[in-house]
């Protein structure tokens, strides 16, 4: 099914805005659509005042500085006199690069230089980019893994704990008990956003609904077992199931163990798990959906209004992530976990571990900050018998 024009024009913002200027030839194969397409939204991006065109490029409005290394404004009370943080996300991923900026604001003011490192989706990416970042001299490091199952994180666990500068990981949560559970971590709440989503759901007269949410990330696993003991635990919910929102929203294969079950994979099983969402909705007869994210949860109205169904006429959907859940032609009601307070939270703790004043090697922090819900009118209390 072909991706909303708007969705896709969030997506080139969000590059070119933490990029810089990008070829159009390069948005085209990230995007994966026609460079003549990417060229007409840069047009009418640029007609719109968000973004500048140039010769086979998109430029952001105000200039983004360099992705290494860049220099920021300095004040009397610089952590660092000018040092190197670096900052590592994985490519791709519109959520995570709202928490970049939030990070990259506080560190521009404090007078950090901040080098950014976008990881690709190959399995252990991050690694030679924190090293090579510490080879450079970077002093910290901002790290938010892609991590898209438990064995990858687990790969992680030995070198990251050992980096040997202040590091903080940015929403991720690593094991209770492993190498990394006594590091500096800031992450959302995503029990208490999973609970937002049901509970409004719950309030409205819902008594059987429906998750349907990825499992290629820490986020969307934490998010399916919060669904499953809070949706088990409300004695209004009558009916409750976890569904795959789509083929592509399965963790990759990574090494294994001898012996060790393997991680579920995207191949045919998998894919079989990405049920018609529409057609489940009748057969379990759930008058509502959570998703995770918010690019299935639009493609599932699409789905919807093809078979007849309105939203919320018919389904009331809640989405999770709110990075384009606005953007709908019906604007969806969605979780919102503080992206870019995230970022800023994690470089505050990072400067004051990089600060050297008292304290600043005091106790391991795991700060959580709490999502809040974005009511738009894609959930509708449920028509009593006297309607």
């Amino acid at each position: 099914m072909r991706e909303p024009v708007e969705l896709r024009r969030q997506r080139i913002l969000s590059v070119v805005q933490s990029r810089g200027a990008v070829k159009v030839s390069v948005l085209a194969a990230e995007l994966d659509v026609s460079v003549v397409t990417i060229r007409r939204d840069v047009e009418e991006l640029t007609r719109v005042g968000r973004l500048r065109r140039g010769h086979g490029v998109a430029r952001p409005v105000v200039d983004a500085p360099e992705p290494t290394t860049v220099p920021a404004a300095r004040t009397e009370e610089s952590a660092g006199d000018g040092a190197t943080v670096a900052l590592v996300v994985p490519e791709r991923h519109s959520y995570l690069y709202e928490t970049l900026h939030g990070a990259r604001s506080v560190l521009e003011e404090s007078g950090m230089r901040i080098a950014l490192h976008i990881a690709p989706q190959s399995a252990g990416a991050e690694r030679p980019l924190v090293e090579r970042a510490l080879a450079d001299g970077a002093r910290g490091l901002l790290i938010a893994p892609r991590w898209r199952n438990t064995r990858s994180e687990e790969l992680d666990y030995g070198w990251l704990a050992e980096v040997g500068v202040p590091t903080v990981l940015m929403e991720r949560r690593p094991r209770p008990g492993s190498a990394l559970h006594a590091l500096d971590s800031v992450c959302s709440d995503h029990w208490y956003g999973t609970h937002l989503a049901v509970d409004h759901l719950v309030s409205l007269g819902h008594r059987r609904i429906v998750l349907a949410a990825r499992d290629d990330s820490p986020t969307a696993r934490t998010i399916r077992t919060a669904f499953a003991e809070i949706a088990a635990a409300r004695p209004e919910v009558e009916d409750w199931s976890i569904v795959l929102s789509s083929p592509a929203a399965v963790p990759g294969p990574g090494p294994q163990k001898p012996g060790a079950p393997a991680e579920a994979t995207p191949d045919a099983d998998c894919a079989a798990m990405a049920v018609d969402l529409a057609a489940l909705l009748r057969e379990r007869g759930a008058t509502a959906a959570v998703l995770h994210g918010d690019v299935d949860a639009l493609m599932l109205v699409q789905r919807l209004a093809e078979g007849g169904a309105q939203v919320p006429r018919d389904c009331s959907v809640v989405a999770y992530d709110d990075v384009v859940a606005a953007l709908g032609s019906t604007p969806l009601t969605a979780v919102a976990p503080p992206k870019a307070e995230i970022g800023r939270a994690a470089a505050e703790l990072l400067l004051y571990r990089l600060a050297g004043t008292a304290g600043a090697t005091g106790p391991v922090r795991r700060t959580e900050l709490l999502p809040t819900l974005k009511i738009r009118g894609s959930a509708q209390p449920i028509p009593t018998p006297e309607d």
